[in-house]
């Protein structure tokens, strides 16, 4: 079918384009009819995300390890991409299925994010030829960072040249536009001043659109020509190898003067348009959009559930996650937990816990008292942490905390065994929650606060940004006594459970239990007649959940001929721990009637005669 018999196409255009959608429609025609020849072939255009309980989202940095002459034996001068090769083929395969390689194109600022070209490789990490040579073996996420690009992208240099081509493609306001309504992330002034080359002196600056630092200027999407261009560089990343495209900063998308300037109408025009095309063009693609805001924001980026982004980043899980296990009780990933929409095979969430930015407090500050919050803080600067900061109409207000998350999460007065045992929890509960789970690469390689982080790259995010040898990495997760190998070994034993068991799958229903004791968070998966139920204590005291204990889920009710519901309660002497093999009697009359939850423990419980 013709793009332009696209109803849903055409009527997008037009809402975003208005007098000017035909240009558009014709501009795109002439780019997908381009880039048609290089379409995936074969690919499932159900609308289903193609996701199961094996897949598992790795996050790093094209030069997270930086090999040393000679440490890759058949690669004596290997660039930083065949670094992270090797490793993924060493260490990765068959625990990882995609890898989330964040931005490896040319850049001038923000590790990566302030791109200067799309459509390039940075020389500094290597070439192409590794990024598609992992392809063969994983899936792999791109970043479309479409919001802005850097001040030295051609398109930004021929504006300012006042060259024809790129008229129109970024935001200028007069020096003296009010401000004091527009949503951003930073606290620096929204407008940065430019000269244009040549200018006469005296002459006035263009003061253009910056909503994330002076070096990253945002593209004018009311101009449909950057459109095409930004759909154009999404094909290419696809044809390059790209399974998952990462929409970056998504929110502040469109621009309207007297509004917020974030979740902009058009702005979900926009997502809904590019998901039109990924339909379209029936691309073996997903959308995962990137919104670091509440969490009833962050959600309505999966529009009806079917035409907007397949994947949209668990945002509230990180921060009130570090918030149980820092203070000792549940309560409140508890009730966030129980608002979490039903899993559906249409649309899912990534869960994560830690990622290559800060842990993001606006999405828990619907959940957290004004006094919980600021002890979370002081908690996060006294772990060696720190704290940035966005401006909002009220004033400025936390954004996010810059830490490592392990580092962060357990008292450092505790034994390093409890320390430990606690991140594992942690990354327990994210793999057990429907959806599909993303692990940034320093919580699987059991990474720390890069102390000198801040200081040596100039911004707050660095403290959880190290870059390693790849010699000094493999030392370490080959040591049994390392802090490495320990927290490696215990997160890939996690994740051979969960690739194992049906009740993982992202799609299966889940029941957030609420009558447990508060060090307690219970999450219970089920389907048909089959049950796991996963607790975690969030505590460093040992906690008892009393056998009497009844579990509500929605568990099928058997038909004639059919097996019976699975029992509802936890007395009974049929539970096994998945993760420790351990067969657990909690039958009251046994005498035993209880069970109990060590400090940072987890149980994932299934009934014996439920098993496989």
């Amino acid at each position: 079918m013709n793009i332009k018999d696209n109803t849903t196409v055409r009527s997008l255009a037009e809402a975003l384009f208005p007098g000017e959608s035909a240009r558009f429609l014709d501009s795109l025609e002439e780019v997908l009819d381009r880039r048609a020849s290089r379409r995936s072939s074969g690919s499932d255009s159900s609308g289903e995300v193609p996701f199961s309980r094996e897949d598992i989202v790795l996050i790093t940095y094209g030069d997270q390890f930086l090999p040393e002459p000679g440490s890759i034996p058949e690669k004596p001068e290997a660039s930083p991409l065949e670094g992270l090769l090797h490793i993924a083929r060493e260490y990765f395969q068959g625990i990882i299925s995609c890898i989330h390689i964040l931005p490896f194109f040319p850049y001038t600022s923000d590790d990566g994010f302030s791109v200067s070209d799309y459509t390039r490789v940075n020389p500094d990490l290597g070439s192409w030829e590794p990024i598609q040579e992992l392809a063969k073996t994983f899936r792999l996420a791109f970043d479309l960072v479409l919001n802005h690009t850097s001040a030295s992208h051609e398109w930004f240099q021929g504006f300012l040249r006042g060259d024809p081509r790129y008229e129109n493609f970024y935001l200028h306001r007069p020096a003296d536009y009010d401000t004091s309504r527009v949503v951003r992330p930073r606290v620096h002034p929204l407008l940065t001043p430019f000269t244009r080359p040549g200018s006469n002196p005296g002459e006035e600056a263009l003061h253009v659109w910056t909503t994330f630092s002076e070096d990253q200027v945002d593209l004018n999407y009311a101009n449909p020509e950057v459109m095409v261009r930004i759909i154009d560089t999404l094909l290419l990343y696809v044809e390059r190898g790209a399974s998952m495209i990462r929409l970056d900063a998504i929110a502040y998308l469109w621009k309207e003067d007297g509004t917020p300037c974030i979740h902009h109408p058009c702005t979900h025009r926009a997502v809904q348009l590019i998901r039109a095309l990924v339909d379209h063009m029936a691309l073996n693609t997903v959308l995962l959009t990137e919104t670091n805001v509440p969490h009833q924001e962050n959600i309505s980026y999966f529009g009806n559930g079917r035409n907007e982004a397949h994947l949209v980043y668990n945002f509230a899980l990180p921060p009130l996650t570090l918030q149980a296990f820092t203070a000792g009780t549940a309560e409140h990933l508890t009730r966030w937990a129980r608002t979490l929409p039903e899993p559906s095979k249409q649309r899912t969430f990534l869960n994560f816990l830690a990622s290559h930015d800060g842990i993001g407090v606006t999405p828990a500050a619907d959940w957290l008292t004004a006094g919980e919050m600021a002890e979370l803080l002081r908690t996060v600067e006294a772990r060696g942490g720190l704290v940035s900061w966005k401006s909002t109409p009220s004033g400025e207000v936390p954004y996010e905390l810059n830490i490592n998350y392990a580092s962060a999460l357990a008292d450092p007065e505790l034994p390093r065994e409890l320390q430990i045992r606690a991140f594992i929890s942690a990354h327990a509960i994210m793999l057990a929650l429907a959806g599909i789970p993303g692990i940034y690469v320093h919580s699987l390689i059991g990474s720390e606060n890069w102390d000198d982080g801040p200081r040596v790259c100039g911004h707050n995010r660095a403290i959880n940004r190290e870059k390693l040898s790849l010699s000094r990495l493999e030392a370490d997760l080959a040591d049994p006594s390392s802090r490495r190998h320990r927290v490696f070994s215990a997160l890939k034993h996690l994740i051979a459970l969960r690739k194992e068991e049906p009740l993982f799958s992202p799609e299966a229903p889940q029941t957030v239990l609420t009558n447990l004791p508060r060090e307690v968070f219970g999450l219970l998966r089920s389907t048909g007649d089959r049950q796991i139920l996963c607790l975690t204590n969030t505590s460093a005291r040992q906690v008892a959940l009393p056998a009497r204990l009844a579990l509500s889920a929605p568990v099928v009710a058997p038909t004639a001929g059919s097996a019976a519901a699975p029992k509802a309660g936890l007395d009974g002497p049929g539970w096994q721990d998945l993760i420790s093999r351990r067969e657990i009697d909690t039958t009251i009359d046994s005498g035993v009637g209880e069970i109990s939850l060590a400090p940072f423990e987890t149980l994932w419980l299934l009934r014996k005669e439920m098993k496989p």
